[in-house]
């Protein structure tokens, strides 16, 4: 038997091990999403960029994201500086703190070792790995979706008033770190404890409403603040046309996502939509390795406690976390509009969480060739994503299967259950594990990360890891992957950013725009988010954003650009090769492409490493 000072030690060794994982050479990926790491920048230089997520700290533009994910991360630079390792350690803690929220919440209901497994599956989950590695908003969600999901286990045990509340106030700040993908384990949530609160009907419905009132007000006094502000006192809603964060919510970030009708020039990346997307080769090594498992081992718990009480705190615990990785995967499947495989990391929290109860459950009640089945089913699949990366340890594929076959025909026909269940363990966590540490392992950077070697085939086919060719600053210890786009265009050899990661300019450029900040609100302008970022980065002074991260924003108009240079407030314009990303043909606006063509126009132009740019004190 476990005992309980054991299992502290236990849990401190796994988060321990955790943190090592997702800490261990953070500083490889240099500023990882160089979009995100440029709102870090502005807001640890200004307040006002802080509180709204400017992209740069003249506050000329948002990001396309509420900006509660980006303040841990800016607050962390203005104590120990900008670097790498202070924008990305946050996430990483945030990442510990997930494991042991999934501790905690099998541990409420089942032993030590039950919740130990699950926060093990946690851990290792390889997109999860990944993105508590790296500064988009999705580490901070997360997190608080899992907070969440414990107080929901504990509010339904007792009908507790308080942590319902604390349920929605956690969804409800998730809210402002990634918008309506919070919301998604909502009706999960709300139908469970209506179904199984231990309470009287009503009680049950006006806790609800208190817990939807506390989630509005978590969610709500920053939008509230956003509407008060004139828009003349604070940056540009970026990612929406009518400079509104409501837009940025149904449109662009909401709806948008569902149908299709995104605007901007990411197009419709949709190519695996479809019931099997999550298992597909685009999806499926980042997220399924014990997916299987979590959806046999609810429905099996669900069936085994058929004719438990309507108030059985674990069935009720199942459905809430069941709920939300059906919801959620659901979603995720069939969204026809933009669609990246590291959403996924919003399930590892349901799956671990299903796995550990799921297993306790079976194991209990001596359902032994349930597990031996499920054992099984999860080498076997563990083997298919192996052999998608055929060229990457090919022997663990075998090995692993060969494994989990022999542990399941044992787990039926032998009494010696702890070396079985090792053994059963090790086949099923050994693939998620090995892609663990190859992501923690590799560096990455760009808008879209992959965990794990590469899985063949490309666009629509496969999916692969971006090539990374490295290129390390002085001083700075960052690394930038190959540009999206660039290169020869219109206006001549433009920058080396480009719509989904930044670029490091050369000394000649960093030079010029450090020198010729002074005086001026920005530095430089260009067009698209990324591109300002890279120059901004590695510059240390605001540069604006024309039409925000797609180029398609209207912000600022050709009138509102043409003032700022009466202004003068903008010192240079440094050509992309591209005068916009979008425009109207895509739902956005082309006053990136007026710009660009204004300023061809009316001055002239000169190089910088080899970078387009314009002198707009000069005409």
């Amino acid at each position: 038997m476990v005992t309980e000072a054991k299992s502290r030690w236990a849990l401190a060794a796994l988060l321990v091990g955790t943190g090592v994982l997702y800490i261990w050479g953070l500083g490889a990926s240099g500023w990882a999403n160089s979009y995100y790491s440029a709102a870090v920048q502005a807001g640890s230089q200004s307040w006002t960029a802080f509180f709204f997520g400017a992209s740069d700290a003249s506050n000329a533009i948002t990001v396309d994201k509420t900006p509660a994910s980006l303040w841990p991360m800016a607050l962390s630079v203005r104590l120990f500086g900008l670097n790498s390792w202070a924008i990305l350690v946050p996430q990483a803690l945030m990442g510990v703190g997930t494991v042991a929220m999934v501790y905690a919440s099998v541990r409420r209901l089942f032993n030590p070792w039950a919740a130990l497994l699950a926060g093990a599956v946690m851990a290792v989950t390889p997109v999860a790995v990944l993105m508590f590695r790296f500064n988009n908003p999705d580490a901070l969600l997360v997190l608080l979706v899992t907070v969440a999901g414990y107080c929901m286990v504990r509010a339904q045990e007792r009908g507790a008033t308080k942590w319902l509340v604390l349920a929605g106030a956690a969804i409800g700040f998730a809210f402002l770190a990634k918008m309506l993908q919070a919301f998604l384990v909502l009706p999960g949530f709300a139908l469970v404890y209506l179904l199984t609160a231990p309470v009287a009907f009503w009680r049950r419905i006006w806790q609800l409403l208190l817990a939807g009132a506390a989630m509005v007000a978590a969610a709500g006094w920053w939008l509230l603040a956003v509407a008060l502000v004139p828009a003349s006192e604070r940056p540009y809603i970026g990612g929406s046309q009518t400079n509104s964060v409501l837009e940025l919510a149904l449109g662009y970030n909401g709806i948008g996502r569902l149908n299709g009708a995104d605007y901007g020039g990411l197009g419709n990346l949709n190519q695996q939509a479809g019931w099997l997307r999550m298992f597909d080769t685009e999806a499926g090594g980042q997220i399924s390795w014990l997916l299987p498992a979590a959806l046999v081992l609810l429905v099996a718990v669900t069936w085994l406690t058929r004719r438990a009480p309507r108030v059985d705190p674990v069935r009720a615990a199942f459905w809430v976390w069941g709920n939300w990785l059906i919801v959620t995967g659901l979603v995720f499947s069939l969204m026809q509009g933009i669609f990246h495989a590291y959403y996924t990391v919003a399930l590892a929290p349901a799956i671990a969480v299903l796995v550990g109860m799921g297993v306790a459950v079976l194991w209990e009640r001596g359902a032994r060739r349930l597990l031996a089945v499920v054992t099984a089913g999860t080498a076997v699949w563990s083997y298919v994503l192996l052999s998608r990366s055929a060229d990457w340890n090919a022997w663990l594929g075998i090995a692993v299967v060969v494994a989990g076959l022999g542990a399941a025909l044992a787990m039926v026909l032998t009494r010696r259950v702890l070396a079985v269940v090792a053994v059963a363990l090790v086949a099923c966590l050994a693939g998620p594990a090995a892609y663990a540490v190859d992501t923690a392992a590799s560096p990455h950077t760009g808008a879209i990360p992959t965990a794990g070697p590469s899985t063949g085939g490309g666009p629509g086919g496969g999916f692969q890891r971006p090539a990374n060719g490295f290129q390390r600053p002085n001083g700075g210890g960052q690394a930038f992957s190959r540009p999206f786009a660039g290169g020869q265009g219109r206006m001549g050899r433009g920058g080396m950013g480009g719509l989904l990661n930044a670029g490091t300019p050369a000394a000649e450029l960093t030079t010029l725009l450090k020198d010729g900040a002074s005086g001026y609100t920005w530095a430089a302008a260009t067009v698209g988010s990324n591109n300002a970022a890279g120059y901004q980065l590695a510059s240390g002074q605001p540069v604006m954003a024309v039409g925000g991260f797609n180029g398609t924003d209207p912000a600022p108009t050709l009138e509102q650009f043409q003032q700022y240079v009466a202004e003068k407030k903008i010192h240079y314009f440094v050509g992309t090769g591209m005068g916009g990303f979008g425009g109207r043909s895509t739902g956005g606006s082309d006053d990136a492409a007026e710009i660009t063509a204004w300023v061809q126009e009316n001055f002239t132009a000169t190089t910088a490493g080899g970078t387009t740019v314009f002198d707009l004190t000069q005409t």
